[in-house]
């Protein structure tokens, strides 16, 4: 009997094979990475914190380039100086204009103050006396406007007051009125002071300046004023007016021997 022939077993497939084909190609792709060599490290730093550094061949360029840029910053600072500079010079300029039109049209000038006369009362000293005083004084001043197109306010809040060795005697106020242009007014005012203890050197000082007939005494006036220009008005205005006033008797009667009046004008 012949014998029979059996086929061959079909091969097996290798599982080693299949393992390997069926691997993500992720892994595979490390696995075919060497692997570092023995007694390295391989740190990893993310993108966003890795410094660069211009290669030698483009350091030139990039070196060039930043110095461009901070040559285009200081240009454009000095463009700015130089935009703000010329603003200021225009406007003083401007304003330079604007004062000598001013000036040549309205054609300011300053105000002159004088004290007409002067009536006292309540000063009848003697060398033995130590009681308190209470002095008057009826004091004219005469304000004189010389402007052609300049009026003057006189507003409240004004004070006279009256010294005497430098010890103040009396207070009072002046009135409020207007003053128009090319215009000069005398105007009156009532100084009167009450309880005042004069020292023994003013006292004897005055009586010694009574028998000489030439009593000195120091008037002092401050008045807030605006200015009418056409029908524009200033803004508030300080005039300090400050008179060496001598008479010759302590009366009502008193005539004025000399006076010298200065003033002062503080704008704002």
């Amino acid at each position: 009997m012949a014998d029979r022939v059996h086929p061959a077993d079909s091969p097996r497939p290798s599982t080693s094979s299949v393992a390997s084909d069926s691997k993500p190609p992720s892994l595979s792709a490390a696995a075919e990475k060497p692997s570092p060599a023995p007694g390295t490290y391989v740190i990893q730093i993310p993108k966003d914190q890795v410094y660069r550094v211009p290669p030698p061949e483009n350091a030139y360029h990039f070196d060039r380039y930043t110095r461009r840029k901070h040559r285009r910053s200081r240009s454009r600072c000095c463009c700015c100086l130089c935009w703000l500079l010329a603003l200021f010079v225009i406007l003083v300029v401007l304003l330079g204009i604007a004062a000598a039109v001013f000036y040549f049209v309205v054609r300011p000038k300053s105000p002159n103050y004088s004290i007409d006369s002067i009536a006292i009362r309540g000063l009848n000293l003697t060398a033995s006396s130590t009681s308190a005083i209470s002095p008057n004084f009826d004091v004219a001043v005469r304000a004189d406007n010389p402007n052609k197109k300049i009026g003057i306010y006189y507003l409240t809040g004004s004070s006279v007051r009256i010294y005497f060795s430098d010890e103040k005697l009396s207070d009072g106020v002046l009135p409020d009125f207007f003053q128009p242009e090319k215009n000069i007014t005398v105007f009156r005012s009532s100084v009167r002071g009450s309880g005042v203890n004069l020292s023994n050197k003013a006292t004897n000082a005055m009586i010694d300046s009574q028998n000489r007939h030439a009593v000195p005494f120091k008037v002092e006036i401050r008045a807030p004023i605006k200015l009418k220009i056409g029908s524009v008005k200033s803004w508030k205005i300080r005039v300090k007016v400050f008179c060496d006033v001598t008479v010759d008797q302590l009366s009502a009667a008193a005539k004025i021997v000399s006076k010298n009046c200065d003033y002062s004008v503080k704008l704002w």
